[in-house]
């Protein structure tokens, strides 16, 4: 075994670790804040994702064709896209809620819950439908901005690019934001109020539905924002791209504690850990009997047995009390 060769890739796949970590906290602080507020799994959330991927790439080909992508600063264009991203999957989960969702509020649990399945699958098949008739096909590529794809050398053998460091620089602020909202604004307190309690929020004069709208309009924005940055970081998407992240970002919620905004993040980086260090070094500790296709295996092995010892997450898991 090489010892010199496991230590010398430890730093570069801790950093990848790092950044695929920030992409599934960023896709998971959709799925905990609704279910902070609702107990509710939203499992449609994937593909509110998948659909500020496709509304980036969209406007991107736009700028593209126009030649705007060669004059207008990429960063600009990165923050016009993010805020397009998020306002579009923003409204559309509050469409969703509005439609599928509260109709249900008061029916068994189960109900919404296979409500939820089957609304991801109609935007699959819908995100799939526009896209095949409008370019005759639904596999895209980001285009590139060569100044996202410098890389800076930290090391001899530790480098990142610039559009690795968007994603978790975007993904603190977003935290730091969502945090702050939560818990320092008006905002946040009707939020948490709703959570402990509808009936006794209503009481005091807050709009549980409008509290609710807009629990699902901002998580869905960090989803269409979790969705732009996916693209720019790694180009191909489908209508399908949503499913595997998805899954992993629900997990990585529960891991940290689902209904806990911190929680998620640190869910969402452990993962991404164990992901990165399992893919490089399965096949050098095995000898080659096991590679990289294992490593959601292993990853996965490891988030069962930390959930069997402490089952409400790293961070405790955030429910409203029951009287």
């Amino acid at each position: 075994m090489d010892f010199e060769l496991l230590i010398g890739i430890f730093p570069q796949v801790f950093l990848d670790g790092l950044i695929l970590g920030f992409m599934y906290a960023l896709i998971a602080l959709g799925y905990t804040m609704v279910y902070g507020v609702l107990e509710f799994i939203n499992f449609a959330h994937s593909e509110i994702f998948v659909v500020g991927a496709f509304v980036g790439v969209e406007i991107l080909l736009t700028f593209q064709a126009a030649g705007l992508l060669a004059l207008v600063s990429p960063f600009l264009v990165l923050l016009v896209v993010l805020l397009l991203g998020m306002l579009a999957s923003g409204l559309l989960a509050v469409t969703v809620e509005r439609v599928a969702y509260r109709p249900l509020r008061g029916a068994p649990r189960l109900i919404p819950l296979i409500s939820a399945i089957g609304v991801s699958f109609f935007l699959q098949d819908a995100v799939r439908l526009v896209e095949s008739v409008w370019r005759n096909a639904f596999n895209l590529v980001y285009p590139t901005m060569d100044t996202l794809n410098i890389r800076f050398s930290l090391t001899e053998t530790i480098d990142v690019s610039v559009k690795s460091l968007v994603v978790i620089v975007a993904s603190l602020l977003m935290l730091w934001g969502l945090h702050a909202l939560v818990n320092r604004t008006k905002i946040g307190t009707a939020m948490r109020a709703v959570a402990e309690d509808q009936a006794a929020a209503s009481l005091m004069g807050i709009s549980v539905n409008r509290i609710i709208s807009l629990t699902f309009l901002i998580g869905g924005a960090m989803g269409g924002a979790a969705g732009v940055l996916f693209g720019v970081q790694y180009s191909l998407i489908n209508p399908y791209t949503g499913f595997i992240p998805g899954l992993k970002a629900f997990t990585a919620a529960v891991l940290g504690g689902i209904g806990n905004i911190p929680g998620a993040m640190v869910g969402g980086l452990v993962l991404g850990l164990l992901e990165a260090f399992a893919a490089s070094y399965l096949s050098l500790l095995t000898g080659g009997a096991f590679g990289a296709e294992y490593k959601d295996i292993f990853a996965f092995s490891v988030l069962i047995l930390i959930l069997i010892f402490r089952p409400k997450g790293l961070l405790g898991e955030v429910v409203r009390e029951r009287a």
